[in-house]
Formats: structure tokens, C-alpha cells, sequence
């Protein structure tokens, strides 16, 4: 097993690679960068001029579009990223990595909750699902599935603004905390918890669809295995064929659509976050891009490129563990 990680870890090194230059390509291409955002008021009323404001962006680092300035910026970047410093952020006028630390613990404190109640949520509704196939419970679980899943983020959770904070003023509007008001101790904790309902309301509504329908699919198959049938003709009980037999063997989709949930842990909730006004990784990475922020940006996509490969490395090595069967070479 050492032998295979070390084998992913240096294709990760590659891919990491690649993913750095597409990312900065796809960056320095966007139709107006952040000096361009900044200046194109005080071009037009003639407070600067475009000789100025070439001189900033050389500043920036981002004065040569071409080609080969984009190559040489590219460069530049990369030799510092290796030795771990990711620049300043233009736009929160600090290091991307404690911009990265300071907001990314908000992100998954609220991400890590709703992948536990998504965990228990969605796998008992697939399993029940799946043994009950065809039927009341089968179709009300999927149509109630198939609406999460269809629903905008965006659209969901102005919904439940509009419904419980601003018609019933039963939850918080926005934000983590009550600025209104110096809270410690439980009572701050409460009130943060009072905030997060809607959030993790939206979180878990939408991500349930995907799970349970992935449990559903992977247990109906499983159970139409001849072994399955053989454990049944045995005179097992429907509980231990279930859950001792066939559930145990839908574990290795399930671990890998699990594996590929940890960068969302860590990279937040983009749309949710903005629409709920929570400080977190997400709603800040957001602010960044809409401005052009190259180095926060260059710095969190790649946060969030490490990991993904990450998340693959531990799934793969964690088949081994659910399925001896299954051998890392």
C-alpha cells in the first residue's frame, strides 16, 4: 500500500501541475482584471491616465497580456507557490494563506454538520428505498430526491429567508451572530446555532438527493446478486441479508462519492454562504473572483485541487479497507 500512495502522490504532483496552468490561463483571460475594475471610473473622468494605469498593473504583476507575460508571471507565481507563498491578496490586502486559514474553519464546521445529516438522512432513505422498491415509500423518498436535487441553491434559500426570517421572523435574516447584541459562554453558541438552521436547512436538502439515489441504485443492484438470493433461500432474515450482506457491499460507491465530498468540506458553500451573508471560505472566494483577486483565487483553487486528490488517494486506499477483496498495487 506504501508503494501505491507514493505512486499516487507523485501522478498528483503532475496533475496539480496542470490544473495550476489551466486555472492561471483561465484567470489572466477574463475580460477586465482588478486594476481594470478599479480604475475604469477615474480613467473616464480623466483623474488617470492609461499610461497609469499600466503602471499599476506592472506593479500587480499583471501588466504583460501576451502570451509570453502570461508564461512569465505563470513562472513567477510557481516559484514562489512552491516554497509555499501564495502572494498577497489584492482585494483582502493579506497573505492568501491566512485569508485561506481565517475564513476556511467557518466553511467547514457548517459543511462537516451537513455531511453528517446528509450521512444519516440519505443512506437509511436509499436502503428503504431499495428494499422497497416500486412502492408508496420508493416513489414519495425519489420524488422528494429528485426535488432537491433539481432546486438552485439560490432560489431554496431565498425561499426559506423569505418564509421563516422575514414573513414567520422565526430565524435570523443573515450573518453567524447577532451584531446587536455581546454574547459568551452557551448563549453566544445558541445564537449561532439559531443562525445556522436555515443554512444547514438548504445544505442538507439539496445534497440528500445525491446520496440517497446513489445508496438506492447501488443496494438494488446488489441485491439482485445470486448471493443475496442464496442468503435468503438459507432462511436469513430480511435484516441480516440487508444490512450484514448486501449494505456492506454498496460501500464502495459510497466511499467514493464520500471521498470527493472533502474539498466541499474545506471550500465552502459558494452560493449559500452569499445568500445568508456567512463569512465563510466560500462567500469570500466569491468576492475574489468577482474582482479579479489573483492570487487568492490561484491560491484557493489550487486549497481546493489538493484536496480533491486528496479525497481520491484516501478513497482508493480506503476500498482496500471496506472490501479485502480489493488489492493496491
Amino acid at each position: 500500500m506504501f508503494k501505491y500512495i507514493c505512486k499516487r502522490l507523485a501522478i498528483s504532483i503532475v496533475i496539480l501541475l496542470g490544473v495550476s496552468i489551466i486555472i492561471y490561463f483561465i484567470i489572466r483571460m477574463m475580460p477586465a482584471d482588478y486594476i481594470d475594475q478599479h480604475t475604469s471610473a477615474q480613467v473616464a473622468q480623466g483623474q488617470l491616465t492609461k499610461e497609469d494605469v499600466k503602471r499599476m498593473k506592472e506593479l500587480y504583476g499583471i501588466g504583460d497580456s501576451s502570451f509570453g507575460g502570461i508564461m512569465k508571471s505563470y513562472g513567477q507565481w510557481l516559484s514562489r507557490a512552491v516554497r509555499g507563498d501564495f502572494g498577497v491578496s489584492f482585494v483582502y490586502g493579506r497573505p492568501v494563506q491566512e485569508v485561506i486559514q481565517k475564513y476556511m474553519w467557518i466553511s467547514f464546521s457548517i459543511s462537516l454538520v451537513a455531511l453528517i445529516l446528509n450521512i444519516l438522512i440519505s443512506i437509511p432513505l436509499g436502503i428503504v428505498a431499495a428494499t422497497k422498491q416500486y412502492g408508496a415509500v420508493d416513489y414519495t423518498v425519489t420524488v422528494l430526491a429528485m426535488t432537491g436535487i433539481s432546486l438552485p441553491s439560490f432560489f431554496f434559500g431565498a425561499l426559506l429567508l423569505r418564509l421563516f426570517s422575514i414573513q414567520l421572523g422565526w430565524f435570523p435574516l443573515q450573518g453567524l451572530s447577532d451584531a446587536t447584541k455581546i454574547l459568551s459562554g452557551p448563549e453566544q453558541v445558541l445564537d449561532i446555532i439559531h443562525h445556522m438552521v436555515l443554512p444547514m436547512v438548504t445544505l442538507v436538502v439539496l445534497s440528500i438527493g445525491g446520496l440517497m439515489r446513489y445508496t438506492r441504485t447501488n443496494m438494488l443492484e446488489v441485491l439482485n446478486s445470486d448471493y443475496i438470493r442464496t442468503a435468503r433461500a438459507k432462511g436469513l432474515s430480511d435484516k441480516v441479508v440487508i444490512y450484514k450482506h448486501a449494505f456492506r457491499n454498496t460501500l464502495i460507491p459510497i466511499v467514493t462519492m464520500l471521498g470527493g465530498s472533502i474539498p466541499g468540506l474545506f471550500g465552502g458553500a459558494m452560493i449559500t454562504e452569499t445568500v445568508f451573508a456567512i463569512p465563510g471560505i466560500g462567500s469570500t472566494s466569491y468576492k475574489a473572483i468577482l474582482q479579479g483577486d489573483i492570487p487568492f483565487v490561484m491560491g484557493y483553487m489550487m486549497f481546493l485541487a489538493v484536496l480533491t486528490v486528496l479525497g481520491t488517494i484516501l478513497a482508493d486506499v480506503s476500498y482496500a479497507i471496506v472490501d479485502p477483496r480489493v488489492k493496491l498495487q
